[in-house]
C-alpha cells in the first residue's frame, strides 16, 4: 500500500493531520515497524526504501531536538542548518505530492483515451469528389526562393555585455565639478547640476557628492514639496579644496 518512504510520511501527515515540524516520532516509529512487517518475504529490494526512510526519520529527530531546546536570541549556525533541512524536506514533500497528482491526472487521461480508436479506412469516394482541385499559386522560382531562405545560414544571436562593464565614476571628481558650479553664486537645481549628462553613473555620483558636501556643511538644499525640484546652495565659508582628497572614502 506504500510506494516508498515519502509516500509513508505523506500518508502519516495526511491521516493524522500533523504538521511536519510536529510529527510524533513514536507514532512514526510504530507505523514504520508495521510497514517493515508488511515487507517480510519480499526480498532485499525493499532495503533501499527502508534506508531512505531512516534518513527522513533522522532529519525529523534533529528537528524535534531543535524544537525542544531553549530558544535564545543568539543565532546558531547549527539551528540555521536544521531550519534549512526542515524547509528542504518540506519542499521535497510538496514536490513529490505534485508529481503524484500530475501522474494521476495523466493516468486518468490515458485511461479515458484508451477507448478511442482512429479511423483506419480511407475517405469515401463521394466525399473525395467534393474536395476542390488544388490550384498552384507559386512558381518554381518562388519555391526556390523559399528554399534559399530556409537553408540560409542563421545569424547567431549575440548578447551585449557593455552594461556589465560600466566605467567607474569618481565621486571626488564629480564633487569638484559641483563645487565649481555652486561657487558661481545663487542656488542651483539638481537638474541644472546634471545638465548635459547622459550617463546614469555620473548622475548618481553627483548626487552622492552633494550628500557628502552636505555632511561637511559645505552646501545646503531645500525641497518645496515631496519629489519636487531640489535646490542646492553653496554654504562652505571655511571650505578648503584639500578636503576633496578625503571626500567619498566610504564609496571606494
Amino acid at each position: 500500500m506504500f510506494d516508498g518512504p515519502f509516500d509513508l510520511l505523506l500518508s502519516l501527515i495526511g491521516k493524522h493531520e500533523l504538521d511536519i515540524t510536529e510529527v510524533s516520532l513514536s507514532l512514526v516509529t510504530d507505523e514504520f515497524i508495521a510497514y517493515l512487517g508488511s515487507l517480510e518475504g519480499r526480498g532485499l529490494a525493499q532495503l533501499d526504501r527502508a534506508s531512505e526512510f531512516l534518513v527522513v526519520a533522522a532529519t525529523l529527530l534533529d528537528l524535534k531536538i531543535a524544537s525542544l531546546l531553549p530558544q535564545g536570541e543568539a543565532v546558531d549556525a547549527e539551528d540555521i542548518a536544521l531550519l534549512e533541512a526542515r524547509d528542504l524536506l518540506f519542499a521535497r514533500l510538496l514536490q513529490y505530492r505534485a508529481f503524484k497528482q500530475a501522474s494521476a491526472w495523466f493516468r486518468a487521461r490515458l485511461d479515458a483515451e484508451d477507448a478511442r480508436h482512429p479511423r483506419q479506412v480511407p475517405l469515401d469516394a463521394r466525399y473525395r469528389e467534393r474536395a476542390p482541385e488544388l490550384v498552384w499559386t507559386l512558381s518554381a522560382e518562388d519555391f526556390a526562393a523559399l528554399a534559399m531562405l530556409a537553408f540560409a545560414p542563421k545569424t547567431l544571436p549575440t548578447v551585449g555585455l557593455d552594461h556589465l562593464h560600466a566605467p567607474l565614476v569618481s565621486i571626488r571628481e564629480q564633487a569638484a565639478i559641483v563645487v565649481s558650479l555652486l561657487r558661481t553664486g545663487g542656488a542651483h537645481s539638481f537638474r541644472e547640476l546634471v545638465a548635459g549628462v547622459s550617463e546614469r553613473g555620473v548622475i548618481v555620483a553627483r548626487f552622492l557628492a552633494i550628500l557628502e558636501l552636505y555632511r561637511r556643511a559645505a552646501v545646503t538644499f531645500d525641497q518645496a514639496e515631496p519629489l519636487g525640484e531640489l535646490h542646492v546652495r553653496w554654504a562652505g565659508e571655511t571650505w578648503s579644496d584639500d578636503e576633496l582628497a578625503t571626500l567619498g572614502n566610504d564609496y571606494d
